[in-house]
């Protein structure tokens, strides 16, 4: 049964590679653009409304997944994906089509799928809790290393419309196939051998918490404008990376599209080695330890000019990024028990949905007033350093807050 619990974690991570290429979006920015005479703020759109839908799409998926199981959810989530990314082909200049396909339609699919790594590996890895959801949401982040350059290539070869049927079809079936592979442990089961530390137990929830619970608690709130905070700073980026590198560096649309799956890594690798170092440096610590980071950084940024260490300042605010959604789940785990983690965390993710309409329509407005990146960017240090105040505020729930009838 050890065996098992590590082929499901491969399958999740290949699933969520899979619905990671919706960070690619930058790369199709501008030939949208250009091709359909739409504004930066119409295209940006779409990506808002696929993750703003993600988020919404993720709390109903962790609640079909308490009734139905992981399978049926992450199976339909991966259809819906692919199908939204199929029908976008078909937008031909219809820009409420591109919002409805590829916007809502993928958005729903990625919200379920989403979801069910998360909850299904907090189940079947309780004794390295921190590590396996920055894996289970690593793929995630890696999903545009693989997609920026292959979509790239298509668009200039098949255009992009053609473009999205092809990447539509990849998504469905690669989706649809990992998805089966979902399923929860068995009723009581723990890792042979494994008994939780006592340092662990005192910093866990003193039950598992309802989502009704768990929402009566101020603890719940405060992780969710934790998330929303590091999640709009990062999303601000990704929706404009690819421009930004251009702006910034004056490079050309494939070195860009090639710096893009470079700082992709960086998404992908913040949420495993965060997450596994909060396992040691508390999950309040690291979120201080991200948000003052990417302060200084995102006030850099802007006078950056060479490709190199542009480069590399993108690839640490992403991993920063990548870091607040791998160490979150555990986070929520922590304070509010593994039993109920679907829908609690889902429900939390519309934190990322919202952070998606505030960070880059935030920065696509600032660039267009003031034709430049430099105040947006500037917008998001303060912002970050202000956020640092947060983390020295929360606290776990009381034992005391506790109900007789839900102790374990």
């Amino acid at each position: 049964m050890n065996t098992k619990r590590w082929g499901i974690a491969l399958a999740g991570v290949l699933l969520q590679v899979a619905l990671g290429a919706v960070y690619a979006w930058s790369v199709f920015r501008k030939p949208l653009a250009t091709q359909f005479h739409w504004t930066i703020a119409q295209v940006t759109l779409t990506f808002t409304i696929s993750i703003m839908v993600l988020g919404f799409a993720a709390f109903f998926g962790g609640l079909w997944n308490d009734r139905s199981g992981p399978r049926v959810v992450a199976v339909t989530g991966g259809f819906l994906y692919g199908l939204g990314s199929i029908l976008a082909s078909f937008t031909d200049g219809r820009l409420w089509w591109l919002y409805l396909t590829y916007g809502v339609i993928g958005g729903i699919g990625l919200g379920f799928a989403y979801i069910i790594p998360v909850s299904v590996l907090l189940k079947w890895f309780p004794d390295k809790r921190g590590l396996m959801t920055g894996i289970a949401v690593g793929g995630f982040g890696a999903g545009a290393l693989i997609t920026a350059p292959v979509a790239t290539h298509l668009i200039q070869t098949v255009g992009v419309t053609r473009t999205f049927f092809y990447l539509g079809i990849a998504y469905l079936i690669v989706a649809v196939l990992t998805g089966f592979c979902m399923q929860n442990p068995p009723t009581g089961w723990k890792p042979e051998g494994w008994t939780p530390a006592a340092v662990t137990s005192k910093s866990q929830a003193p039950h598992d918490f309802t989502l009704a619970e768990a929402l009566k608690s101020w603890q719940w709130w405060a992780l969710w404008l934790l998330l929303f905070l590091n999640t709009s700073a990062g999303i601000s980026i990704i929706s404009q990376e690819a421009p930004i590198f251009q702006e910034l560096t004056r490079v050309t649309a494939i070195v860009a599209a090639e710096m893009v799956g470079i700082v992709s890594i960086g998404n992908a690798l913040g949420r495993v080695a965060w997450s596994a170092a909060s396992d040691y440096l508390t999950r309040r610590f690291t979120f201080l330890i991200m948000f003052l980071l990417q302060a200084v950084l995102f006030w850099l940024l802007p006078s950056i000019r060479s490709t190199a260490p542009l480069t590399f300042v993108v690839f640490i605010i992403l991993m920063c990024y990548g870091g607040g959604f791998g160490t979150m789940p555990a986070f929520t785990a922590d304070y509010f028990g593994a039993k109920y983690v679907g829908p609690i965390y889902g429900l939390l993710l519309t934190a990322w949905g919202f952070a998606s309409a505030f960070g880059p329509l935030l920065v696509a407005h600032l660039r267009q007033t003031s034709d430049s990146y430099t105040s947006g960017l500037h917008a998001l240090s303060v912002i970050m350093l202000v956020s640092a105040v947060l983390p020295f505020i929360v606290r776990p729930p009381k034992p005391s807050a506790a109900p007789t009838t839900s102790a374990r």
